[in-house]
């Protein structure tokens, strides 16, 4: 018997002990160690060591998978200096949540098409018989990672913005009436023997918020707020990813075209809507892992894979107003181990369409209401009160100079989904680099949107994946 009780005890204990709930229930620590050394030189070699697109790496990719890139790879050098990219890259980031909200207005028709383009009188469609299609406008925002996708038969290979806040697919198309220049030749559909114009009758066509039909050709139409546009003949064309191709997918062909997409030959739409490139595929899901924003790197866009089995995963939501977006089911925001006194329908989108948080690829900057930010924002200086400020700069209004410091502890960061899942941020995605001289910003913003993002900054070496089959959306730290 008293053999009996002594083991009895060693069990209570064994299994009462931190030990084993540390191995179910991981501990996330109050603080989070930033590297400032290897943050400062990142942003010295991203301005020497930029490379052009036909340096990056073309290798093939297994089926439905693509090749990932930051749009640092892409771009010249012709900042002069790091507080200069910064500052550009926050102008468009600006402007890119200008449009998400404006898509959302058009959906909840708080606005109208006409209200973005007024057209003058008589003014609509201008069509060319002989150069193509019109010009208008659709903006999809400036996303700020690119794929490189083949188009046609043969394919002609370019690189596009990868953009889950859009739907339609695009890419600038020879006869140009007016195109932004671009790294790769301007497609010619004449050179794909799989072109083939969709005619006005079809779902396809029907599906657009806007479209105008020409001789029974689809001529396709969307605008938004930012001043970014894309107008032209909507088509099916073969898409090839990696070593894989797919027929048949409707995209669209601009002959005018302007905007944010620095270098890139168009769009890849990853929304949730019907004409979506997820949705052509039927894919029953699909994820991508974003590199260091100022890395010449890569990782992959890959298709219907499995979420890995040790995602931290959320729900994900739709709002019926408008299926283009993908929300999130999220309980609160942790700073410092501390969950902050916010209500949970802060996150939840309401009876008219409004609120809620988004997950996008194409806004940098995570974006909280004004109310959330706040307490937010507070809570993260209370917990950095020994670290020296510095001048806030564009969005950014909590910043420090660490360029004394080498490395620094900051409050942990955490996001907090239902049934007690936690995802906690890695410094860097939080407290980022404005110049290259030892200046941090806390790199999340309040916005005046009706409601929230988390930005790819926030994402960066998190592979972010979609079930959509079981709605579903995971997050997996280091798997890029």
């Amino acid at each position: 018997m008293a053999t009996f009780t002594y083991l009895f005890s060693l069990l209570f204990l064994f299994c009462s002990s931190p030990l084993t709930h540390s191995r179910t229930t991981p501990v996330t620590p109050k603080t989070t160690h930033l590297d400032i050394v290897s943050s400062i030189l990142n942003t010295r070699k991203v301005l020497i060591s930029n490379q052009l697109l036909h340096q990056l790496q073309r290798q093939r990719e297994p089926s439905f998978t693509l090749q990932l890139h930051s749009r640092a790879s892409f771009q010249n050098p012709s900042h002069r200096d790091y507080k200069s990219l910064t500052l550009s890259r926050l102008e468009r980031d600006s402007a890119r949540v200008r449009a998400l909200q404006t898509r959302l207005d058009l959906a909840l028709k708080r606005i109208s098409n006409s209200d973005l383009h007024p057209a003058e009188s008589g003014d609509e469609f201008k069509f060319n018989e002989l150069q193509g299609p019109l010009v208008s406008g659709t903006s999809q925002g400036s996303g700020e990672y690119f794929v490189r996708v083949g188009i046609g038969k043969p394919p002609s290979q370019a690189y596009m913005v990868l953009d889950t806040g859009s739907d339609i697919s695009w890419i600038q198309c020879a006869p140009c009436s007016e195109c932004y220049q671009q790294s790769d030749p301007i497609f010619d559909p004449i050179s794909s023997s799989s072109y083939a114009p969709i005619h006005c009758d079809a779902p396809q066509c029907k599906s657009l918020d806007l479209s105008e039909c020409r001789n029974g050709t689809c001529l396709y139409e969307v605008s938004y707020g930012d001043g970014s546009y894309t107008v032209g003949e909507f088509a099916t064309e073969t898409v090839t990813l990696g070593s894989a191709s797919v027929n048949g997918v409707s995209i669209g062909c601009g002959h005018n075209n302007e905007g944010l997409f620095v270098g890139a030959a168009g769009l890849l739409g990853l929304g949730g809507g019907s004409l979506s490139f997820p949705a052509q595929l039927n894919a029953t899901s699909f994820s991508y892992c974003l590199v260091d924003r100022d890395s010449d790197s890569a990782s992959t866009l890959e298709f219907d894979t499995p979420l890995p089995r040790n995602a931290v995963t959320a729900p994900l939501r739709r709002n019926p107003e408008l299926d283009t977006f993908y929300y999130l089911g999220l309980k609160g925001i942790s700073v410092g181990g501390d969950l902050l006194p916010i209500p949970e329908a802060s996150f939840v989108v309401d009876a008219t369409g409004d609120g809620g948080i988004i997950v996008d690829s194409g806004t940098a900057v995570t974006r909280l209401r004004s109310d959330v930010y706040d307490a937010f924002r507070d809570a993260f200086v209370r917990g950095t009160k020994l670290l020296p400020s510095a001048n806030g700069l564009s969005l950014f209004d909590t910043c420090y100079d660490l360029s004394s410091k080498s490395s620094v502890e900051v409050p942990t960061v955490s996001f907090h989904f239902p049934d007690g899942k936690e995802l906690p941020l890695p410094a860097k995605n939080y407290l980022i680099p404005v110049d290259s001289v030892g200046t941090f910003c806390l790199a999340f913003a309040p916005t005046t949107s009706s409601f929230s993002i988390i930005g790819n900054v926030q994402q960066q070496g998190t592979r972010v994946g979609f079930d959509i089959a079981n709605s579903l959306v995971g997050f997996s730290a280091n798997s890029c």
